[in-house]
């Protein structure tokens, strides 16, 4: 994938949340703005690719617990140059869950959300923004999932527990798409 395949999922890409169609357009004006967006070394920010995670049913989600972060978040992580951002997502749920490729199925080729969120400064660099793509993969909810290094800990937690593990907006955001699909409503 290229930069302008990137672009192009995102022009795809429509939102009911007036948040998330901000970021939709503040991340396509990113993108068109910085060649180099899919190095981590770009300091304003760079795009970083995510798995939302749900079992067939859709009623649990694969968290797990960031080493780094020490915060439950969805499968994820960086680019590192490679502009194929649904590659980059599905390499990261695969690396910090310890499954397999074969585990992991990909609801489709489209975007399934988009959010910017701040890193705060650290040893590792300066302040700066993820634009985090994020796409929808199912996965059985019955496999035993090993975790990582990267992970303190990794588990299915149903829908109506997710925000006891984390309640920012993007993951209400997630889970409401997710409620509504189960619901047979566009999200």
């Amino acid at each position: 994938m290229h930069r302008q395949e990137l672009l192009g999922l995102l022009a795809q890409h429509h939102s009911r949340f007036m948040e998330e169609a901000a970021y939709i357009e503040r991340t396509r004006a990113f993108v068109e703005a910085h060649p180099e967006c899919f190095h981590r070394e770009l300091w304003p920010g760079h795009v970083t690719g995510s798995a939302w995670v749900v079992n067939p049913d859709r009623r649990q989600v694969l968290l797990l617990h960031h080493g780094k972060h020490d915060q439950w978040f969805q499968p994820g992580g960086h680019a590192d140059g490679d502009a194929d951002i649904l590659r980059v997502a599905l390499r990261e749920l695969s690396e910090e869950s310890g499954l397999d490729p074969s585990h992991i199925r990909l609801v489709d080729g489209s975007i399934f959300d988009v959010d910017i969120h701040t890193i705060p400064a650290s040893h590792r660099g300066p302040a700066h923004e993820h634009y985090d793509i994020r796409f929808l993969v199912e996965m059985d909810d019955d496999r035993d999932i090993p975790g990582s290094h990267e992970s303190h800990d990794v588990r299915w937690v149903p829908l109506h527990q997710v925000a006891r593990f984390n309640n920012n907006r993007s993951t209400y955001r997630m889970l409401e798409k997710t409620r509504r699909m189960r619901e047979g409503v566009a999200a």
